[in-house]
């Protein structure tokens, strides 16, 4: 892919002179109507060659366009919050929004491709990144990012060149690191693996587009050339429905009896409950203060059916770990900045540093729960979402995180004793709204939902525990021991 880059391309200054300005009101006119629009958004990755134009790139697109309107980030040697959380987890805080242009300069590919050629990974552990990249762009493209990837190449003496000329000139000396003069040694092992790279990730919804960055006005013009054409598909096109994805029979699969084979008459008794609560809290505080939890995190995640408990069981959980450890994320309707982002996006922001817990109360889960039953995104959204959540939580785990994954199961008479007894206590009936009673008319449907979820989510590194809360107290001790076994297991 990069001798295409490597033949001379120029572009005289007369040429530039005409097409430039031209190309920059486009530009601007389109960025606007975007913004207006709210559509989009446009990211684009910045990466290539030492010296080969990225910083000028990012600064000239500033200047063409509004730069209020775009968020630039250069992604360096992580900071200590960054390695507090999982690798990704800066570049996903960094997102642009619909109606903005995002530019990273560099982001997931330079690190990558640096530990491989320095030999910090093996070459099944690059694949395996490189694979793991693919699905991740495939999944920002499928929720609406409009993905540009420009890799900006020199040939060895065009970098050679480069760098000299940078060194020798006062002003812009700083420019050469050594982190460059040891790029340009190691040109030969680089080319191989950034060959590798690019046609390993060029995907269909996120092909590379290698310019070659030795002529500016050249580089420049092919970039802006580029982004204007995204930018006029992004103004005019229709969203074409996506193709219908029907999900396997459930008469054929049969896995609702996953609900409703639970044993909800299994129950604690008082003395029985104290005894065990006591148990797994101390348990549970003593692991949560264990040095080698510092390296560590834990996230729970609460779904259940309304009025099933998930709240008493999240007291239960923080009432043994020190607050200055823990929060607790009530998750309802997405924001209208949350719906401007990915669906996953309110998530992972929230993803706990090192020695931290993060509970969800209700759930990434909504998106093959109720925005699948009530009709809130396309069936193609939510089949293709079992996928990258299970990607999601792999990259927690991955990271260091121990997640919990519990559903909450009461019979539909309990439910209704319980919405009962809500309506009729004051400082309780702030839980019952009228979507619960709604939800109560979709139960055999949400039923299906859980059993597919639990189906197809409940994976080695992340599986469900499917908690009897019938008996509260019951319910509530087995969410604790889940949490003490998953944790002692994984600090072992």
């Amino acid at each position: 892919m990069l001798e295409s880059a490597e033949v001379g391309h120029r572009v005289t200054k007369l040429v530039y002179a005409r097409q430039e300005p031209k190309l920059r009101e486009a530009l601007l006119n389109h960025q606007f109507a975007m913004g207006a629009a709210k559509r989009g958004p446009v990211l684009l990755l910045v990466s290539g060659v030492e010296g080969g134009g990225r910083g000028e790139t990012a600064n000239t697109l500033n200047e063409w366009m509004d730069p209020r309107h775009i968020r630039t980030h250069a992604f360096g040697p992580r900071n200590p919050e960054d390695r507090m959380r999982p690798l990704a987890w800066r570049y996903w805080r960094a997102l642009p929004p619909r109606g903005k242009i995002g530019i990273f300069m560099n982001a997931w590919y330079r690190e990558l491709v640096a530990a491989r050629v320095l030999s910090r990974i093996s070459g099944s552990a690059f694949d395996s990144m490189l694979h793991e990249i693919r699905q991740f762009e495939q999944m920002l493209t499928a929720e609406g990012i409009v993905l540009l990837k420009f890799w900006m190449h020199l040939s060895r003496p065009d970098q050679k060149e480069r760098l000299r000329a940078l060194d020798a000139h006062p002003d812009r000396r700083w420019r050469v690191s050594d982190n460059d003069r040891k790029s340009l040694r190691m040109y030969g092992k680089f080319h191989d693996t950034w060959e590798h790279m690019l046609r390993e990730t060029s995907i269909a919804s996120a092909p590379w587009y290698v310019v070659e960055g030795v002529d500016a006005r050249y580089r420049m013009l092919t970039v802006g050339k580029i982004l204007l054409s995204a930018l006029e598909k992004v103004n005019t096109d229709t969203k074409a429905p996506p193709p219908p994805v029907v999900p396997p029979a459930p008469s054929v699969i049969g896995n609702v009896a996953l609900i409703r084979n639970l044993n909800l008459r299994q129950r604690l008794d008082v003395e029985s409950y104290t005894r065990l609560l006591r148990k797994y809290q101390s348990r549970l505080a003593m692991l949560t203060r264990d040095r080698r939890f510092r390296e560590r995190g834990l996230v729970l995640a609460f779904e259940g059916s309304d009025a099933a408990g998930k709240g008493g069981a999240i007291r239960r959980v923080t009432g043994a770990v020190d607050a200055r450890q823990f929060a607790i994320i009530p998750v309802a309707a997405p924001t209208e900045e949350e719906r401007d982002q990915p669906y996953l996006w309110r998530f992972w922001r929230q993803v706990p540093a090192k020695g931290g817990v993060t509970l969800f109360d209700r759930t990434w889960y909504g998106r093959v729960l109720v925005e699948r039953v009530e009709g809130f995104c396309a069936v193609a959204d939510w089949m293709r979402a079992y996928d990258e959540i299970n990607q999601f939580e792999a990259q927690l785990v991955k990271s260091g995180i121990v997640v919990c994954k519990f559903w909450l199961q009461i019979s539909k008479a309990e439910q209704l004793r319980r919405f009962e007894a809500r309506k009729k206590t004051p400082f309780k009936q702030f839980k019952i709204t009228p979507d619960d009673w709604r939800n109560r008319k979709k139960w055999s449907t949400y039923e299906q939902a859980v059993a597919d979820m639990v189906d197809r989510t409940s994976t080695e590194i992340a599986p469900w525990t499917l908690v009897e809360a019938e008996d509260k107290r019951f319910g509530r001790i087995k969410v604790l021991r889940t949490v003490v076994e998953s944790l002692s297991a994984a600090l072992a």
